[in-house]
């Protein structure tokens, strides 16, 4: 009993678990680019780190270097790390709501593109 009980309640569960999540707040999107720059930040600061003790490593031992390996290019230190933000672009700016270029007659109403003319007086 306990076993069927168990089964009919999975699917539910797992749907729920597959629900669709709210967009994040305009907070926690700036808090994720920030951390993602920092996180490439770290990647290069540790790719910096590894290329010189390779250096250091090939002078203490001596190896001679071969023809194709002068091409490696050198270490290149990334710096500290520094985060600015995008500017955020209004929506009137963006022109999300409106076609570029002034209105040459009103939107969708139907309106004849002639004026009319009055009609005659009987």
């Amino acid at each position: 009993m306990k076993r069927t009980l168990l089964l009919l309640a999975l699917p539910a569960l797992i749907g729920s678990a597959w629900a669709k999540l709210p967009p994040p707040t305009p907070e926690v999107a700036a808090k994720a680019a920030e951390s993602a720059a920092r996180a490439k930040w770290a990647d290069q600061v540790g790719a910096y780190k590894v290329c010189e003790v390779q250096n250091r490593i090939a002078a203490k031992f001596g190896k001679p270097r071969q023809a194709d390996a002068s091409a490696m290019p050198a270490c290149v230190q990334p710096g500290p790390f520094a985060y600015t933000p995008p500017a955020e672009k209004p929506m009137e700016a963006s022109g999300a709501h409106s076609p570029p270029g002034n209105a040459t007659s009103p939107p969708s109403t139907g309106a004849p593109t002639q004026p009319m003319q009055a009609a005659p007086k009987s």
